[in-house]
């Protein structure tokens, strides 16, 4: 019997899907689907085994019990995407492992990149590690070398300069460099060490040592000893995945020990499920860049996006129709699930990532960048504070949404029912305790009319009320902006225009959206494949099988280095097609595309750069430089960091069918009737019709249903859908007539649209400052922040950047707005198009001298009707020391130029000579003191900021434009009343559950380290809601730096009042409404002009959040500063703040090793800062028992031993 069926299969967290091929005996296939639950252990032990028997007595018409081991005579290949690691990984029940690294790291992978996930929690939740011990390996390797190999750290040979950093063998690591190797590993302590390791019952082991993915030979003879030791699972970083950064190739390698075992159970499980002819299956499992790996290559940390890689995969290779070019199309995938919505974006090529974060653990590995937002059908719904918001909750499978009629919670399933857009009689059968009732309309019903009274109940006399349908359909419009933010991410933060791409939509709940998503981006045109509720099992089977190879380098791109680098990949291309003929493709079957990892040298942001559409690998990566940031560096060498070739054995296309029909007969009659409900329009008689039963070329305008077995689309009034050839849906998207103007009356579900819609402004500025700036602190390190503003100053939105920046940029903006209309610049006014830029601390709202604040207002009829701005900590503004921190200054002009109020551009023009003058004054106050050392990346940076800054301007307009002036400006405020009423509220409930008075005075007192003290008295009314904040008491500025200007404080106080809040407000002005701010002049918290302020940033900052922190008793200090560190000469500096340990609270332990309170910066990878900087890490770990003990420990700060 002839061996030809083809199974795809996608085992999801809820359901798995089976996809399946059968030669229809002329060339071609038939194809037959499945969806069945992922777990059902009453009837099945394995969800994608049983599918398969199904349909195995489907086509074959013959009995498969399921007492007998599935016969496989008939099977030709299964392929399969799971979620077993994903979920192992997001649940914690991955196998028990150990870390080994390197002496003085064991606690690297716990910090991480320092920064906390939520900056506004107190309590730092992070996921657990995901190893249980941890052994240290007394072993050490340097590099004396820096970026080019040919080129010695300060002049010195690589032997010599080893010689003075401290003695040590000097050999040659995989990419050429020099490798200095000062300790090599004790193995007999090794082996003591693992054999303690093995006696705790773990079998599965990660090693990473540093600068492994250069010099193996460490990790492979610790990987020697495991092996004879009999651990099961050893993973190796420098094998796992073989490229710098210590931290992401670790998290990597620590996720391949924890998931690999897990991944090889279930494959034996699965395959126990078979018969011996199993071994003659094409056995693949899909990867998270959208390749399929043998059975036997398969590993842990490349099965995370399994699933999504084939929904990633199935609509990039369906997504067409007759007529059109598919080599030009750009398309957003968008797959609606029960729990998140996965976004991503196609046009013509793969879009990778080698670097992200999934549950807390960084992978670095090629993905397909798929984003992810936890807005799905299960998000359940909220009313709060006068607020509709949508998740991140959700009310899962078990128990579900309320209409499963298993005491679930309301979500968006529940709304889309009630909406009249899910007909419960065309739904299966599948709910209630025996899973086997309809979807429970009536208790959805409840459930909303409960929400909606509630709504009703806290409603302003002006905003009326509110029916059951208008609510519902809230929701879902606010889970909708919701989805809208990643697309927006994907397209316009990149340079795209969402407008030009098509929404393919898959996925089991994405067709009752994808028409609102659409309009909503201004997109035109839908696309629904006919299997688009099993899309992922469909890209699983149309995936190609993927070799690939990979190896780190350390040269510069120059015309003479391209020909030993294309031997080099030449031969890596050899080892890929070598490993596909081994799995029986012919070299006519197989493509390769070669890559080199490319970045300027001084920087981190590598492009992994491939020439297919170039002549050389520098135009390719300057065109894809541009392309992504804006710019290139014009005079920089590129470097290449590693080289990688990816080999696929092409997969069988589907099928298409011929042209289109010209006459399709009249539509079929409609499966029902029904009223459903739609924004524009409000409730409308809606058909709907079985998709089986209409033909290629057949016409329904919306409003309409279309039904098939495992998926419903919903077609709005004003989007007409057609039957391709394929019997694929094409849904066209018409421009909304007759569309209402929104009333400026404030509306519970538009204050969350409108929160969406100012956040995702100043998002994305900042991702266009991140893709535009220069220097490390502002691209890699992340010091930076972006906000919107008010015609008055008043902040309005700000993404989750810098606490520290926050409060006072907003007294920043209103400095310069004040000084250019009624200050000493009135004379010279604003006109639009003008840009300002200031960073004095005293004078001009500025926070220190390297945080420079760039301010565009925004215009509409020749008045201010908004102003944006964006904040950076530049590399160097002048001094006395090389990165403008001195620890020693004495007043401001030692610190850098102060600038007070310049127009950066003017007459439509960069002022480069004016801010340039500026950036040196300070060369002119004394001899000690210098001028900017960085000029070069501060205008580049400042270009970053104004490029930053047009971005919000142009998003500004467009809102104003979709929802007038009036509308906007109205929301703007009804946003801060909003924020006003939470901390009123706030206030009321702490002194009430305190036992103060109606009108009581809290207080609170610390000290610095000099014993300067800080104090605070908070007298709350608790009838009004208010607070005076009153520093009276605080001690007399210093000479010294630890001054902080009143801008800082602002910004502690509005970030402490925003963490104090329960509910999840937007940071805007609001906060500081009910509160009264007294600072005494010329104290700490208020020094004079010309005192310096460089401590006062970052060291006094987190002492005033401390203290206001203890006297609402909310929690116990944390580190009291962010500890900077900064080196450097007049040709190198550096710059960075360190982790230390969270105050503990009223009922959590403070997290260890975590960046606190004002600051929230990354932090450099240890192989990254040994390779571009004269330093050795000897350690990096948490100062263990340093936090405090207590009912609830603080969390323990950090050692850092560097040698310079």
């Amino acid at each position: 019997m002839q061996r030809n069926l083809r199974f795809s299969i996608d085992r999801g967290g809820t359901f798995t899907d089976v996809f399946a091929e059968i030669p229809d005996g002329h060339g071609g296939t038939h194809q037959r689907v499945l969806k069945l639950l992922s777990e059902d252990p009453s009837n099945y032990r394995d969800a994608p085994q049983e599918g398969i028997r199904r349909l195995l007595e489907e086509i074959t018409g013959i009995a498969h019990p399921r007492s007998h081991p599935v016969d496989t005579s008939r099977i030709l290949s299964i392929r399969m995407g799971t979620t077993v690691a994903t979920n192992a990984l997001l649940e914690r029940k991955g196998e028990r492992c150990a870390l080994v690294t390197s002496k003085g790291f064991r606690d690297l992978l716990h910090i991480g990149n320092q920064s906390r996930p939520e900056i506004f929690d107190l309590e730092i939740r992070v996921p657990d590690l995901l190893y249980d011990q941890v052994v240290e390996v007394d072993e050490q390797v340097i590099l004396p070398l820096g970026d080019d190999p040919k080129e010695k750290r300060n002049g010195l040979k690589a032997k010599q300069n080893a010689g003075q950093e401290q003695q040590g063998t000097i050999v040659t690591g995989l990419t050429g460099e020099a490798v200095c190797i000062r300790r090599s590993p004790d193995l007999s302590a090794v082996r003591a060490a693992l054999q303690g390791v093995a006696r705790a019952g773990i079998s599965s082991l990660a090693i990473v040592l540093k600068h492994s993915f250069i010099f193996p030979d460490h990790e492979e003879a610790v990987g020697r000893v495991a092996q004879e030791l009999g651990f099961s699972q050893i993973s190796l970083s420098s094998k796992v995945m073989q490229m710098v950064k210590m931290v992401p190739r670790g998290f990597t390698a620590a996720a391949d020990a924890y998931l690999t075992p897990c991944i090889f159970r279930y494959i034996h499980t699965f395959q126990s499920g078979f018969d011996a002819g199993l071994k003659d299956v094409q056995l693949a499992f899909m990867q998270s860049d959208g390749g399929l790996s043998p059975v036997d290559l398969f590993s842990g940390h490349k099965a995370i996006l399994s699933g999504p890689a084939g929904g990633y995969v199935g609509y990039a290779l369906t997504t067409k129709w007759p007529g059109v070019d598919t080599s030009k199309m750009e398309i957003i995938g968008f797959d609606m699930g029960g729990t998140s919505t996965d976004v991503s974006r196609y046009a013509g090529s793969y879009e990778h990532v080698f670097e992200s974060t999934t549950a807390g653990v960084t992978i670095q590995a090629p993905q397909l960048d798929i984003n992810t937002v936890a807005a799905g059908g299960g998000s359940r719904l909220f009313h709060r504070s006068g607020v509709l918001q949508v998740g991140p909750e959700s009310a899962g499978a078990h128990p579900g949404p309320v209409c499963y009629r298993k005491g679930g919670f309301a979500a968006v399933t529940d709304a889309n029912l009630v909406l009249g857009r899910i007909l419960p009689e065309f739904f299966p059968k599948i709910f209630g305790q025996t899973e086997d009732q309809p979807l429970d309309e009536h208790a959805a019903h409840r459930a909303l009319q409960e929400l909606t009274d509630d709504i009703n109940q806290h409603a302003e006399p002006s905003q009326g009320q509110k029916s059951v349908d208008e609510v519902a359909q809230g929701f879902v419009k606010v889970a909708n902006e919701a989805m809208c933010r990643p697309i927006r991410a994907l397209t316009q933060m990149r340079g795209y225009n969402v407008a030009n791409h098509v929404l393919s939509c898959f996925g089991g709940a994405g067709g009752q959206h994808a028409c609102a998503i659409a309009r909503s981006l201004g997109m035109r045109t839908i696309f629904v494949h006919r299997y688009s509720g099993v899309l992922s099992a469909v890209g699983i089977g149309l995936a190609d099988m993927v070799a690939e190879r990979q190896k780190p380098k350390a040269t510069v791109l120059t015309r003479g280095t391209q020909t030993q680098l294309k031997h080099e990949l030449e031969e890596l291309e050899r080892e890929a097609v070598n490993q596909l003929h081994e799995q029986g493709f012919h070299t006519h079957q197989i493509g390769c595309e070669q890559f080199l990892n490319l970045r300027y040298e001084g920087t981190d942001v590598a492009v992994m750069t491939s020439c297919s559409d170039a002549a050389t690998f520098a135009e390719a990566f300057e065109q894809s430089y541009r392309r992504e940031f804006g710019f290139i560096l014009e005079g920089r060498k590129i470097c290449v960091d590693d080289m990688r070739v990816r080999a696929a054995g092409r997969a069988i296309p589907l099928p298409d069918a011929g042209e289109l029909s010209r006459d399709p007969g009249p539509l079929p009659k409609a499966a029902a009737r029904s009223s459903a409900y739609f924004e524009n329009g409000g409730r409308q008689t809606t058909h709907a019709y079985h998709l089986q039963k209409l033909r290629p070329g057949h016409r329904i305008t919306g409003p309409a249903i279309l039904l098939d077995q495992i998926s419903t689309v919903v077609v709005d009034p004003q989007c007409t859908a057609l039957i391709t050839p394929n019997t694929d849906i094409r849904i066209e998207v018409h421009a909304e007539e007759n569309k209402e103007t929104m009333a400026t009356t404030c509306d519970p579900i538009q204050l969350a649209i409108f929160s969406h819609r100012f956040m995702g402004i100043a998002e994305q500025m900042g991702r266009a400052l991140q893709r535009t700036s220069i220097s490390v602190n502002i691209k890699e390190r992340l010091d930076f922040s972006c906000a919107m503003f008010g015609p008055d100053g008043a902040l309005v939105a700000n993404a989750p950047h810098l606490p520290v920046h926050l409060g006072a940029m907003s007294e920043a903006v209103r400095f310069q707005l004040h000084y250019w209309t009624q200050g000493e610049g009135r004379a010279h006014g604003l006109k639009e198009g003008e840009v300002l830029v200031s960073n004095h601390p005293q004078l001009a709202g500025g926070s220190h001298l390297p945080d420079i604040t760039v301010i565009t207002p925004v215009f509409d009829n020749g008045r201010i009707v908004f102003c944006v701005a964006s904040r950076g900590h530049h590399q160097d503004v002048g001094g006395t020391t090389p990165g403008s921190m001195p620890p020693n200054s004495q007043n401001l002009a030692e610190e850098g130029a102060a600038i007070l109020a310049f127009k950066l551009v003017e007459n439509g023009k960069f002022q480069e000579r004016g801010i340039t003058n500026l950036l040196k004054a300070p060369s002119k106050a004394g001899k000690h003191i210098s001028g900017t050392r960085a000029l070069t990346d501060n205008l580049s940076d400042l270009k970053a900021q104004v490029a930053a800054n047009n971005k919000g301007v142009q998003l500004v307009g467009e809102l104003i434009q979709e929802f007038t002036l009036d509308v906007v400006q109205a929301y703007m405020q009804y946003i801060q009343d909003h924020a006003e009423k939470s901390v009123r509220q706030m206030l009321r409930d702490f002194s009430q559950d305190r036992g103060l008075q109606e009108v009581d005075t809290v207080s609170a007192e610390d000290q610095m380290d000099d014993g300067s003290k800080i104090k605070l008295a908070v007298t709350i009314n608790r009838k009004e809601g208010s607070a005076i904040f009153n520093f009276e008491g605080t001690d007399s500025e210093i000479i010294g730096n630890l001054n902080a200007p009143p801008a800082v404080t602002r910004s502690a106080i509005i970030y402490t009042l925003r963490c104090m809040v329960p509910d999840d407000i937007p940071l805007n002005q609001g906060c500081l409404k009910p509160i009264d701010i007294r600072i005494p002049e010329h104290s700490l918290l208020c020094p004079g002009p010309g005192a310096a302020v460089v401590g006062g940033n970052v060291l006094t900052s987190q002492r005033v959040t401390d203290v206001v922190l203890k006297a609402f008793l909310a929690a116990s200090a944390s580190q009291g500063c962010m500890n900077n560190f900064t080196f450097g000469d007049s040709q190198m500096g550096y710059y960075e703040t360190i982790a230390g340990g969270a105050g503990a609270g009223p009922s959590w332990h403070g997290r260890s090793g975590v960046h606190t309170h004002m600051t929230n910066t990354r932090i450099t990878d240890p192989e990254i800062y040994e390779r571009r900087f004269p330093v050795v890490l000897h350690e990096f770990s948490l100062r263990h028992g340093s936090g405090g003990a207590g009912k609830f420990n603080g969390g323990d700060g950090v050692i850092r031993e560097v040698l310079l």
